[in-house]
């Protein structure tokens, strides 16, 4: 499997392609150098996100299969600077706002993925990524993210 490291304002990552795909993103130290056409794009998006160029990544993504699947394109849907309640998703999926936070965490492609646009009623929820939840709320900070119900943007 080809793999990407990147560096960005929080981190290096590394992007993992498989078949065509992004398979994961992980935050990582390793080196890792394989530069395919898709891993080039991605860490063009990647810095283009960052930098406040990019509102939507356009990467194949791999999403997997069925709850797993439906999850993760609900994750995508959710649009930059948007968030979305994990009851809110837990309703739309038919599963518990528990579930939806264990999916969260267990997300292969996060950023790219938007898990970070996912919050608790009257609080930021969980980040599994390094920073935790300083992490999460720099990601929302960098899209200007509104949290519903807690009267502004988040500065």
């Amino acid at each position: 499997m080809p793999e990407l490291a990147v560096t960005g304002p929080f981190g290096r990552v590394t992007v993992t392609e498989t078949a065509g795909r992004i398979t994961r993103l992980r935050w990582s130290d390793l080196p890792a150098t394989d530069e395919t056409p898709l891993l080039a794009a991605a860490r063009d998006q990647l810095a283009a996100y960052f930098a406040g160029r990019l509102r939507r990544f356009d990467l194949p993504l791999d999403l997997g299969e069925g709850f797993r699947a439906r999850f993760l394109a609900a994750l995508v849907a959710i649009p930059f600077g948007a968030t979305r309640r994990y009851g809110d998703l837990a309703r739309d999926l038919g599963v518990s706002a528990q579930a939806i936070g264990q999916a969260c965490g267990a997300n292969p492609i996060p950023i790219i993925v938007p898990c970070h646009r996912v919050l608790g009623t009257g609080h930021l929820g969980g980040f599994s990524a390094p920073g935790g939840i300083e992490t999460k709320l720099s990601l929302l900070r960098l899209e200007g993210a509104e949290i519903p119900g807690q009267g502004g943007l988040l500065l």
